[in-house]
């Protein structure tokens, strides 16, 4: 299964942006970014939502769980290039 927070953690670090411009952009308070991303508390979905679409993320249903689920995947236009 995907962890969510995991993910948008990876996501903010692949960013290219400070930690200090992603909290700004997705208008998210910085203190509550250092500390989600120091581990110290869990992401709420309000503020997940906020990374999300600010870093071009979204949820959907998993076609590969038998129960269903979400899984994070990035829309087609904001995919990269693969090297």
């Amino acid at each position: 299964m995907i962890d969510i927070g995991e993910t948008l953690k990876r996501a903010v670090r692949n960013s290219g942006q400070t930690r200090y411009g992603v909290a700004k952009g997705s208008g998210i308070d910085y203190s509550v970014l250092l500390r989600f991303m120091a581990g110290e508390r869990e992401v709420r979905l309000a503020t997940a939502s906020r990374l999300a679409n600010y870093l071009g993320l979204e949820l959907r249903p998993s076609r590969t769980k038998r129960f269903g689920g979400l899984t994070t995947k990035r829309p087609k236009s904001r995919q990269r290039a693969k090297k």
